[in-house]
């Protein structure tokens, strides 16, 4: 009998065995995760959840009986220590697991900030998983003073969350801007207002040079020589693949676990899906941090290791909720040289249009469901509409389809 582990048990390894289970795959079947809880959502986490808007048991991607149902031996609170592709095993302790085939969904990790700076001290936190929010949760109480250090989506997602529960918050981003590195400046100006409209004050061109404290942060010096005094720091200044374990084993990395168009890696016998993977993409290779992702390749990888033989084909889209603004984005920017605006049916409603020469590259949409499902169908289907249509309200954007 055919035996698939599946190392990582977040949205790509728990969408992975379902798939594999969905498709009638009666091998053995075990999904490791390194957490105490079943896979469960992430992006609620600094969000509703954070809120306290959303149950535990609400994040679960499936309740825990599916995996016993499904006869998936799912090991929780378990860490892999070694894989040995030559022996197709895995070592856990002292425990060896060999496999037929392995599949490495370890999604990624928060940077943290230098313990020389301060990163070590109480208080300061980083949003990733459930133990992460679950310790900061008692921290977000009226009143406090918060400092967010990095302008990007989780940053400002947990600035919203503070904001909203009446914490006196400061984010810094090095950068110029903030989402400097992942959107246009008519995107970051839409933010920067919405912030500033909820009392956030965002400082912009200005690094952290270190936070101050005994054993608990109490306050930080800013680049500009800028002293503050907070109550807790919250850290976004982005996430690292998942690749030490297939480092150790000798797997090819390439800003992640470089994988094929089918997701295998450089060994035949193993595959990786998700944060930790990257994989060719119209004549490049990318890494896509998103659900989307996560969920459509590890099904892909499922159906390959299955004997499928099916090539990825990635349709990138994310999302972003900070206050009562839903942020849809479909498609990849890298490489744009103009952004068309165009302001929605609603008041608030906006979208902004990515174009490479006359090419359609991807849509930022802010409370414009509209524009969003239109962008993504141009988009996927490799239509990029006259900019001048776009920029005219007065022209249905369904017409341009």
């Amino acid at each position: 009998m055919t035996h698939i582990v599946v190392i990582g048990a977040g949205q790509a390894g728990a969408s992975l065995v379902a798939k594999l289970r969905n498709s009638g795959f009666d091998g053995q079947v075990t999904l490791i995760g390194e957490e105490k809880a079943p896979p469960y959502q992430r992006p609620p986490l600094s969000k509703a959840y954070l809120l306290g808007e959303m149950e535990l048991e609400r994040l679960f991607l499936r309740p825990e009986s599916f995996y016993d149902e499904n006869d998936i031996t799912l090991r929780l609170n378990t860490r892999v220590d070694a894989i040995d592709p030559a022996a197709k095993t895995v070592t856990i302790g002292d425990e060896v697991v060999g496999y037929d085939m392995l599949a490495l969904t370890t999604g990624s990790t928060p940077r943290r900030l230098p313990a020389a700076i301060g990163g070590a001290l109480e208080g300061v936190h980083v949003v990733r998983g459930l133990d992460d929010v679950d310790a900061m949760e008692p921290e977000f109480a009226e009143g406090r003073r918060v400092l967010i250090v990095g302008g990007g989506y989780i940053g400002l997602e947990a600035a919203a969350v503070a904001a909203k529960k009446g914490l006196d918050v400061t984010l810094v981003e090095m950068a110029d801007r903030i989402l400097q590195r992942v959107a246009a400046p008519e995107t970051s100006n839409y933010f920067r207002d919405l912030h500033g409209s909820h009392g956030v004050k965002i400082l912009e061109g200005v690094g952290l040079d270190r936070l101050t404290g005994d054993t608990r942060v109490t306050g930080a010096k800013l680049t500009d020589g800028t002293e503050l005094e907070v109550d807790f720091v919250v850290v976004g200044v982005g996430i690292a693949p998942g690749t030490a374990l297939a480092e150790a084993a000798g797997l090819e990395l390439d800003n992640g676990i470089k994988t094929d168009a089918q997701g295998r890696s450089s060994d035949a016998s193993i595959y990786a899906a998700g944060d930790c993977a990257s994989f060719p993409y119209r004549g490049s290779r990318i890494r896509l941090e998103s659900v989307p992702n996560a969920i459509d390749q590890a099904e892909i990888v499922a159906r390959n290791m299955m004997g499928e033989g099916v090539d990825y084909v990635a349709k990138p889209w994310f999302w972003s909720d900070q206050y009562d603004v839903k942020l849809q984005i479909a498609g990849l920017n890298a490489g744009y040289d103009t952004v068309v605006t165009r302001p929605g049916d609603k008041e608030g409603a906006v979208s902004f249009w990515y174009y490479k020469g006359d090419e359609l590259l991807a849509v930022d949409a802010a409370n414009d469901p509209r524009a969003y499902m239109i962008g993504k169908r141009l988009i996927e289907g490799g239509k990029s509409p006259d900019k001048a249509s776009i920029a005219d309200t007065s022209i249905e954007l369904k017409s341009l389809m």
